[in-house]
This record gives C-alpha cells, structure tokens and sequence, in this order.
C-alpha cells in the first residue's frame, strides 16, 4: 500500500511538473496576453487532468466587471458573455478575500447563490447543463498588493475531488498567470508613457512652431498698417492698394491657421460636424482655385474634370476646406512655382481628386508620418516653409468623415501628389 501510494505521489509531482513547465515556456511566448492566457487555459486543460473546466476571470475597472480572460471546457462564444459585479459569485468573493479556496458542492452552491440570473443563464448555456460543480479550487491572481483577478478550476461530472495539494499547485499556476498578467500593465503603461512624452514633445514643438508662424503675419501686418497711418508720408494709390493687398493676403494667413487649430480640437474631442448636400466637386474645386491662384504669381493652377462628373453628397464647405489645405500645401512645397493640376477620376463606387504639384517632393520617411497632427515635412533644399502642421491631419479628418480616405505620392525633386476618395454612395448618386 505504501509503495502505491508512493508511486500515486510521484506521479501527481511529475504530472504538476510537466504542467508548470509548458505553462512557464507558454507565458514565455512572444505573445500578446489574450493570446498567452488562452494558450495557458489549453495546456492546463491537457495537463490537470481532474479539473474539467477552468476560466481566468480579469476585473475590468473600466466597466466595474470580472471578464473572461481565456477558458477551458465552456462553450467560449458564451462564457465571454459573462460580467460579475464586484463581490458577486465565487469570482468576486475570492478576489475580495484574496485567498485561495478550495471549494466543496454545498460551499460551491452557497458562493454562487447571489449570481445574477443572466450570468446563471450564460453559465448554463455554456457548459450545456444547470447542474453545478461539485469540487472547485479558486484562487487570487494578485502580484504582491495588486490584484488581476482569479483563477477557477472546477469538476462538473467526474467522480474525483480536489485535494489540498490540488489547491497549492493552483495557487503555483495562478502566481505565473499573475506575473504574466502584471507584465502586460507594466508594457502597456510605459507604452503610455512614451506616448504621452511623445505627444507632449510634439505639443511643445507644435506651440513653438505656432508662435512664430503667428508672430510673422502679425508683424507683417503691424507694418504695413503703421507705414499707412504714417502721416508725414503722402504714398501713391498704387503703394497703398500693394500694402493693403499684402494686409488682405497676411490676415487670410491669420485665418487658415486659426481655423486649422480650432478644427484639431474639435476633431480632438470628436466634435467635427457634417452636413451632407448635393454639390458639384468641379465648382467647389474651381472656387478654391481662384482664391489660391490670387496668393501665388508664380504657379498656374488648372482643373481636369469630365463635363458629366457626378453629383456627390458631402459638406460642402468642408470639401473646399480639404481642397484648400492640400493646395496651400502644394504652393507652400513649390517655391519656384510651376503648375498644379486638380484632377477628379470617377470610379465605380468612389471619385478620386488628385492635386499634383511640381515642387521639392517628399522623402520615403516623410511620407509616413505626413498625415499626422503636427509633423512637418523637411524640405529637401532647407527651404523654410510656413504652416502650423495641422492642415494635412484636419483633411484627413475631414475625408475619413466623409468615408473617404487620403493619401501621397511623391519622389524628392519630382514633386508631390496628393489623393483624396469620396464615396458616390448617396441621394445624389446616379444624378
């Protein structure tokens, strides 16, 4: 007998060995923790032989609920239905407790009395009977005073029961899961971090970048109105209107920016509006066109689109906005001027307005980023060119509103080339 039992023991040790090891080189995997806890769930499934069904239930502080994590033995479509409130079932006791319990049929029954009839409901569907388990060992997933959640392994239908010794190798098991759960906060806050350092560096940058693309229409203006309010000095009409055009021209500057950067906050806080009508793309780009053109001497804008170009549902004012940014874009990025060709192509579901220029092109690494609030593109020769950087991600907003979405083509030296697609879907389509 003792020999027996001897060898019953050495078996279980050498059973929960194994079943330690595949779990440690399974949460060593190179894996995102969804993926590391549900490969975790399948190897104790294989390994733990009395347990017959096990679920990881995570606490959820954003919804105040215990989460399945990853499973074994349930039906998972309907086990990650499941939400327990703070305190309630076994789950919510035990994390309350944060000791590991080892549960018979009455406790078991006793612990769940207070389960909300939905959870019961989920807990029955997917484990495909009512009747409850009649052995359990539940236990804390904490790292030193923060907990995750618990662990709970459960005997439905096999005539065994858990044992003490069952509960301290699930406490083992619950202790790597935790780790591993812990490992995952930690990669994910100093993740935050870096972005927020990030964002904050860019943010500093960004108000530095403002501040002198404020200050030099404002100057600009501040000089030729004090040069016009000079009275000891008699100017022709011809210098008067030039200075006032240059005014006209520095405050419509003003304006751009401004409206750019009240836009990113609205966009920011999910408040940019819509309102869709029927217009015709080929006179909104051609009432932008001849705004633009009156900026620049040196560049020629033209327009190619076909006399039957659909009507499109969109906002109308927004469109031009979108137009207007890229075509600032593209006289700002061709200094030497040349020409700029608005082009609309009609595809079966979608039109495609391209706008290309023939300036200082983009680099391979700039096009990336080009779309996001803030960035800048270098140019090429060290030219400086003005903005806020915040144009391009407004349009892109402004677009992907719209269910359209905006990119770039480009080569250093050869020029740039911006697309925008707008869906044709709509009371407009077909007219």
């Amino acid at each position: 007998m003792g020999n027996s039992q001897n060898n019953q023991e050495l078996e279980r040790r050498t059973r929960e060995f194994y079943a330690l090891t595949q779990v440690a080189k399974t949460l060593a995997a190179p894996l995102d923790l969804a993926e590391l806890l549900d490969a975790v769930m399948n190897r104790l499934a294989d390994a733990l032989e009395p347990a017959e069904l096990g679920v990881i239930m995570l606490w959820d502080n954003s919804a105040g609920l215990f989460r399945p994590a990853a499973a074994f033995g349930y039906k998972l479509h309907d086990i990650r239905e499941m939400g327990l409130r703070a305190g309630e079932s076994i789950t919510g006791k035990v994390y309350d407790e944060g000791t590991a319990r080892l549960l018979t049929a009455e406790e078991i029954a006793q612990a769940m009395a207070d389960m909300r009839p939905p959870n019961r409901r989920i807990m029955s569907r997917a484990v495909d009977t009512e009747d409850l388990p009649h052995s359990a060992l539940v236990v804390p997933l904490r790292v030193g005073e923060r907990k995750f959640g618990v662990l709970v392994l459960e005997i439905l239908h096999r005539p065994t029961q858990f044992s003490s010794a069952d509960l301290v190798f699930a406490q083992t098991l619950a202790d790597l899961i935790a780790l591993a759960v812990d490992r995952d906060r930690l990669e994910n806050e100093a993740a935050l971090t870096r972005d927020v350092n990030e964002i904050d560096r860019l943010r500093a940058e960004a108000l530095a970048a403002l501040s002198h693309e404020l200050r030099t229409p404002l100057a600009t203006i501040k000089g030729y109105s004090t040069a016009l309010l000079l009275e000891q000095v008699q100017w022709s009409d011809t210098k008067r209107r030039e200075f006032l055009q240059l005014i006209d021209a520095e405050c419509d500057n003003l304006t751009t920016m401004i409206n750019d950067m009240l836009d990113s906050s609205l966009i920011d806080v999910g408040r940019l509006v819509i309102e869709r009508e029927p217009v015709r793309l080929p006179r909104l780009a051609r009432e932008v066109a001849d705004e633009m053109q009156t900026h620049t001497q040196v560049h020629r804008i033209v327009l190619d689109f076909a006399p039957d170009f659909p009507l499109l549902d969109a906002d109308p004012r927004r469109i031009k906005q979108v137009i207007r940014n890229i075509l600032d874009n593209a006289i700002k990025y061709s200094p030497n001027g040349g020409l700029v060709v608005i082009r609309g192509q009609v595809r079966a579901t979608d039109v495609v307005v391209s706008i290309a220029d023939q300036g200082v092109g983009i680099s391979p690494e700039d096009l990336i980023p080009l779309f996001e609030k803030y960035f800048r593109v270098k140019s090429p020769t060290g030219y400086h060119v003005p903005g806020t950087g915040l144009g391009l991600p407004v349009a892109r907003a402004i677009v992907e509103a719209h269910g359209g979405r905006i990119w770039a083509e480009s080569k250093v030296g050869q020029g740039t080339t911006l697309y925008f697609s707008l869906p044709r879907a709509g009371l407009s389509e077909g007219a």
